[in-house]
């Protein structure tokens, strides 16, 4: 059904160069892009010295009306992830969001109902999943090298003032929490398998007054079988912490920026510490999953309602934070 599936990117945007990454891994994965959508014509332009062969529109309802677009790529703000994705949905194209997958968890089921109604994929970009150093992480959790993991804590950030974009504006970007944070919330996620019970959020806003994201922003995820994780990401972290602190029952596991994983485990009554390096890291398995789920009907590796379920967590998370209570999110 889906033999000759060609893309079509809406945003081919300037921030990372994520349009053309995007379309050099749908490639790699046998899907060619046959289209561009942009407001700005000099991203078009860009668009057709990067990929000569592409149709470039400036509106979404043109692009949509292409008939060889049978896929959306949609790489926007997060607060128009959820408008566009319905409408390229109601529009029978299978659907592809950069992640956060948006803002708010009604948001997340009505494009969840919008696909199913449609009968079309929706997917969410979290290419993170095949981050070197997650993918070492699992692999040590898996193999119990440390014992039973029940304590996980992610921080990012530093002291400085954000950058003065729409990432760093809550009404477009959603928060602080909804840009990394959703990364490191779907690898706990992933990494604890467990229906989470509850949540606790702490969110400031104290110093950089110039753009309405939070300055530091902090949540706490109580698993039902008694696991924590804590989350953190700050620009007010004038010191620093480990970005991975992970302890189980016979060790435990650290990652300071980006260096290799530092291991220490339990052994005859002392502590052996040794390092392991990071695994291959390989964005394009994501776009090799939506192929082979689409072309030979192989599982979705990150299916629509786990993208909710991030959202939930970040939803409960503010709400325990205004509230001063533990929240239990809609989708645990």
């Amino acid at each position: 059904m889906n033999e000759g599936l060609k893309a079509g990117i809406i945003g081919y945007g300037g921030a990372f160069g994520m349009g053309k990454i995007h379309a050099e891994q749908l490639a790699a994965a046998g899907i060619p892009t046959a289209a561009v959508c942009d407001l700005d014509a000099g991203r078009l332009e860009q668009a057709t010295v990067d990929f000569p062969e592409v149709r470039t529109y400036g509106q979404i309802e043109d692009l949509l009306k292409d008939p060889e677009v049978g896929l959306c790529v949609v790489i926007l703000p997060h607060n128009l992830h959820a408008p566009v994705a319905i409408q390229c949905a109601r529009a029978k194209k299978h659907v592809i969001v950069e992640k956060p997958m948006c803002i708010t968890v009604a948001e997340a089921g009505a494009m969840i109902e919008a696909a199913r109604q449609a009968g079309v994929m929706l997917s969410v970009y979290h290419n993170r999943r095949w981050d070197g150093d997650y993918l070492a992480i699992r692999d040590l959790l898996a193999r119990d090298v440390i014992g039973d993991a029940f304590h996980l804590e992610a921080a990012m950030g530093g002291y400085h003032a954000p950058r003065d974009w729409w990432r760093s504006h809550k009404e477009i970007s959603g928060g602080a929490m909804h840009d990394w944070g959703a990364h490191v919330i779907d690898w706990i996620l992933n990494l604890i398998p467990e229906k989470v019970a509850g949540v606790d959020g702490y969110f400031h806003k104290r110093h950089w007054h110039g753009m309405t994201n939070e300055d530091h922003a902090e949540l706490i995820i109580r698993f039902e079988g008694g696991k924590t994780a804590q989350v953190e990401m700050s620009s007010l972290a004038a010191a620093g912490k480990a970005r991975w602190r992970i302890l189980g029952t016979h060790g435990a596991i650290e990652e300071f920026g980006w260096d290799p994983l530092k291991v220490t485990v339990e052994h005859k009554t002392h502590l052996a510490k040794f390092e392991v390096a990071h695994q291959k890291t390989d964005w394009a398995g994501y776009y090799q999953n939506v192929a082979d789920h689409l072309f030979r009907g192989a599982d979705l590796v990150v299916k629509p309602e786990e993208a909710r379920r991030i959202i939930a967590v970040i939803e409960a998370a503010e709400k325990s934070s205004k509230s001063g209570h533990t929240e239990k999110p809609a989708y645990a």
